[in-house]
């Protein structure tokens, strides 16, 4: 064992009092601690990351109530700064925690798939897939929540939408969530965890360029600079088994009946 885990093992077992203290009663601080320590273990850019950084991002997942284990939540590295982000996983687990909603799901849809949704008209999206076909290339993704008075959010997003247009599933996904949760009616403490890692989803506005004289454009094949969603995307650990954005903004569809069929 590395001198460098020894010290950052060492550190997280010290601060464990603090995590008891922020952690809700359902998680043993023995097992978040153990999760941390096995996220740093996974992931060396954490023990080269300001250690101070690192013990602040695992506070914060224990102040979330969510486990740093790639499901719930993964810590990441940006610039040698360690930060917690939270998974689809773990939205998902703090919404449906949260009593507010009957359910809440996210699906893919695929250029097969039969899938129709008329605003205002329908509840929520008739999403047929082809389980045992040919279902073809991803074209979008939707979220569906369900309020226990029988009213209904539905959130698409075409595959063109998005900083994640080149990757897909968890994060396409946890985006449509957290884009659907942003309109829901929850508490000040949940909306907060949803807005938690907005800088990453949303790239930073640049300031002004003074005024220059016109000049030749870059070559086609000028190389970009990577985004920090993209650099984020590359460390979270694998899930276990601007409205100009091109994202359909649905408003609340009439209440359900007995005939509306749960997503």
């Amino acid at each position: 064992m590395s001198t460098a885990l020894v010290e950052v093992r060492t550190a997280v077992e010290k601060m464990a009092p603090q995590f008891k203290a922020a952690l809700p009663a359902h998680i043993p601080v023995e097992r978040f601690v153990r999760t941390t320590l096995t996220a740093v273990q996974t992931n060396p850019d954490l023990m080269e990351a300001d250690r101070r950084t690192l013990f602040a991002a695992a506070t914060r997942a224990a102040q979330m109530g969510l486990l740093p284990d790639g499901r719930e939540g993964a810590i990441v590295t940006f610039g040698g700064k360690c930060s917690f982000m939270p998974m689809l996983g773990g939205i998902l687990k703090l919404v449906r925690n949260s009593g507010e909603l009957a359910s809440i799901d996210a699906q893919i849809v695929y250029k097969a798939d039969k899938f129709t949704y008329r605003p205002g008209i329908d509840l929520v999206p008739q999403h047929e897939p082809d389980w045992f076909g040919d279902r073809g290339e991803v074209v979008g993704v939707y979220a569906v929540a369900k309020m226990k008075d029988g009213a209904a959010y539905v959130e698409i997003l075409s595959k063109n939408a998005g900083p994640w247009s080149t990757w897909w599933d968890e994060m396409a996904r946890k985006t449509a969530i957290r884009r659907l949760a942003k309109r829901l009616p929850l508490s000040t403490d949940l909306d907060g965890v949803v807005h938690e890692d907005d800088e990453l989803f949303m790239p930073p506005e640049q300031p002004a360029a003074p005024a220059q004289p016109p000049a030749d454009p870059p070559p086609a094949d000028t190389p970009r600079r990577p985004s920090r969603l993209a650099k984020v995307a590359e460390q979270a650990p694998p899930p276990a088994p601007a409205d100009d954005d091109g994202v359909i903004d649905m408003p609340p569809g009439p209440p359900a009946t007995d005939d509306d069929s749960p997503i």
